[in-house]
């Protein structure tokens, strides 16, 4: 599906290069700007190489959003501060941060520029389960794969947040209901949300017990794991949906991402992909968390999830990617496996 094109690549490029000069010292000469291209859809993301000094520096540039926002909150320099605090202060391996600009002179809006980590990443478009590199993949390397991201999200429920320096973000179950209750609502002005409003009315009446507060990933999936074509873990990325919540709640959407990438597209799970017991049981011994409350949680991410594809259906309608009576945001892949999981759990 084409997005719009929505930059002057050619008056981006000779701003950003003399941006970069200032930086560097040196005159900057760029590359063609290219993308992730098969995963990521709410920030724009531009790859460039430098050239300064005789030597190519490959970067990784990330816009704030700006027009058209998938979140009601963007957070954007959360996402910086977040990755700042993580590559100083852990041992989770992510993008260095080499530079933040809040000067929207430059590109349109804010942005920040990170160091390039030459990996792979498993594809959501089309699905590691259909096409790709995972796909072609010894069954060895798909479970490496699956460890990376699970040892990633035990790894993150470990961490001390009150140490870290984090900024502010959202906090707590109730929080979370309440903003999610409230995009739902904004999509719902154009855009009816049966499954979403089916999996809310759920979650309202199966509160789980207080489990404790742990720093979570937010969209912890691992197609925002980068990895070398061995398997080995790289870099983690993506964190514009980080929160404070409960120890399940990044392992159950992970579980649930993967759900959509096999049963949501009528294919079994790879091979290499290690069973949800398996799963469950290595976070909480990596993580020293438990994982009590996965099945509600996996709800939680079935509902959060509708309520994206809502808002990317509003979008996609705007752009004319969509005809107005377009069905997408009440069928869907995500949709037909929330529905699964609360048939599952016997919800009206």
């Amino acid at each position: 599906m084409a997005i719009p094109a929505q930059r002057d690549v050619e008056q981006s490029t000779k701003q950003l290069a003399a941006w970069l000069a200032t930086k560097v010292g040196a005159d900057v000469t760029l590359g063609e700007f290219a993308g992730p291209g098969a995963t990521g859809f709410s920030n724009e993301t531009i790859i460039v190489d430098a050239t300064y000094n005789g030597t190519k520096d490959t970067l990784v540039v990330r816009v704030a959003p700006t027009g058209y926002t998938l979140f009601p909150d963007a957070a954007f320099q959360a996402q910086h501060d977040i990755l700042v605090a993580l590559g100083t202060k852990t041992a989770v391996p992510v993008p260095t941060v080499r530079w933040f600009e809040t000067d929207p002179s430059v590109l349109g809006a804010p942005f920040f520029v990170m160091g390039f980590v030459d990996g792979v990443i498993p594809p959501d478009n089309p699905p590691y389960t259909l096409d790709g590199w995972l796909k072609e993949a010894s069954p060895e390397i798909q479970e490496k794969v699956w460890w990376g991201a699970v040892d990633t999200i035990a790894e993150v429920a470990s961490l001390d947040h009150a140490t870290l320096d984090l900024p502010p973000l959202l906090g707590g179950l109730q929080a979370q209901l309440d903003y999610y209750e409230a995009f739902m609502q904004s999509v719902e002005q154009t855009e009816e949300l049966v499954v979403a409003r089916r999996a809310f009315a759920w979650l309202q009446t199966h509160l789980p017990e207080d489990d404790g507060t742990v720093f979570c990933w937010g969209d912890s999936r691992i197609g925002n794991v980068m990895f070398s074509p061995e398997g080995e873990r790289l870099a983690v990325v993506d964190w514009e949906m980080a929160c404070l919540g409960s120890p399940s709640q990044d392992l159950a959407w992970a579980w649930f991402l993967d759900r959509h990438h096999s049963e949501g597209m009528g294919v079994g799970r790879l091979p290499g992909f290690p069973s949800k017991e398996a799963t469950i049981a290595r976070f909480e011994a990596r993580s020293g968390r438990s994982a009590k409350a996965f099945d509600y949680y996996e709800v939680f991410a079935g509902f959060r999830f509708c309520v994206i594809m809502g808002r990317l259906a509003v979008i996609f309608k705007d752009w004319g990617l969509l005809e107005p009576d377009g069905d997408m945001a009440q069928e869907n892949a995500v949709t037909r496996v929330t529905t699964a999981i609360l048939d599952e759990k016997g919800a009206a």
